[in-house]
């Protein structure tokens, strides 16, 4: 049975969870780095995936009106046997579609991928080139403003295509370093959404995903993370602190992207990847 986990490091965990969670910067990076750097023998166990958790509660929180108005317009669809009848029900039904990629890559793929980019120097070299692809993304809408003269598209401008499109997008965040929410803006400003348009898709297409992944891991290591007091404490301590901190960061970011670009966590995330691969290379990890 593996060792209690103190719970000043939970906390810490929790922090860098629901900071990095919503943030285009990788959490899952963030945490096995720093799980590693505390000494934890599997730093790419269940409790990683399980504190994604208390972000799911954070967004659930943060857009509960939305998701109020999307069950409630996705029940009427049923009764009238239609299907999008509304704004709220086609925006759900867009979620359900963007969802489909990631259950079918996730579910055929996802020991092939722990085995094949769930290692750090490969998470450095991730965070190294999905910041060149954000940037790139920033370049584009760049070009399409100012060259093109085209306008940025809204929530409500939000086809099957764009959906399908960045739902292919997430499955990328698979790989530790991409990010889940790094990815699927980066898609939405390619398919010339705006940046809060984009983010705004992105938080709600994380909810099916953030909860399938960490239901399932939570159900087939339950033994382990629930076995006594010890263990389970601090996970839930993590689950917590995570939720109040990614209910804070999804509020930073919508307001961020309002009046900034993306290219500040460009910056962060060379940086971070810069550091891992030196810290690699001088034995430090």
């Amino acid at each position: 049975m593996p060792q209690p986990m103190p719970l000043e490091e939970a906390i810490l965990l929790g922090v860098i969870q629901g900071l990095t969670e919503f943030l285009p910067i990788s959490s899952t990076a963030h945490l096995v780095v720093a799980r590693k750097w505390l000494g934890h023998e599997n730093p790419k166990d269940a409790f990683t995936t399980v504190i994604q958790l208390g972000t799911l509660v954070a967004v659930l929180i943060y857009f509960a009106t939305d998701i109020v108005r999307m069950t409630m317009a996705v029940l009427r669809d049923f009764s009238s046997r239609t299907f999008g009848s509304s704004a709220e029900s086609r925006l759900a039904w867009l979620i359900v579609l963007g969802t489909v990629p990631v259950v079918v890559v996730g579910s055929t793929l996802k020991e092939w991928i722990k085995a094949q980019f769930y290692d750090i120097p490969t998470m450095g070299v991730i965070a190294i080139l999905f910041a060149l692809l954000m940037l790139a993304s920033e370049v584009w809408t760049t070009i399409r403003k100012v060259d093109q003269g085209k306008t940025d598209l809204g929530e409500q401008d939000i086809s099957y295509r764009e959906a399908l499109w960045i739902g292919f997008w997430q499955c990328l965040a698979l790989m530790p370093g991409a990010s889940r929410s790094g990815t699927t803006i980066t898609a939405g400003l390619f398919a010339g959404l705006s940046r809060p348009a984009a983010a705004r898709f992105s938080f709600l297409l994380s909810l099916p995903a953030v909860l399938g992944a960490g239901v399932k891991e939570l159900y087939d290591d339950r033994r382990e993370l629930l076995s006594s007091s010890d263990q389970a404490v601090p996970l839930v301590v993590a689950t917590v602190v995570s939720a109040v901190v990614g209910y804070l960061s999804i509020a930073f970011l919508l307001g961020f992207l309002k009046r900034y670009s993306m290219k500040l966590f460009v910056v962060y995330r060379l940086l971070l990847g810069g550091v891992i691969l030196g810290l690699v290379w001088l034995g430090k990890l």
